[in-house]
């Protein structure tokens, strides 16, 4: 765990938001003190990969027949991926 002073963490904001995205936990203090800690987000809904989203329209295509579906009906059954 990291601590990095206030001064620093203003100026250095977003080089720190990267190495807590990176998984992180960084300590603010402010005269030595802790202050505030900089965690990564806990189980969030985490963003889908390219791969996992052709992944899915490839197999919704697989499971939809021409003709079948309205293109209304395909669009809203592939909004679970």
């Amino acid at each position: 765990m990291a601590t990095v002073g206030a001064f620093d963490a203003k100026t250095h904001l977003s080089d720190l938001l990267d190495r807590v995205a990176k998984g992180e936990t960084i300590t603010i203090t402010r005269h030595g003190v802790p202050a505030a800690m900089l965690v990564p987000v806990g189980d969030g809904k985490r963003r889908l990969t390219h791969e996992e989203v052709v992944q899915g329209m490839r197999a919704l295509r697989a499971r939809v027949k021409p003709d079948t579906m309205t293109v209304r009906e395909m669009v809203n059954q592939g909004r679970r991926f």
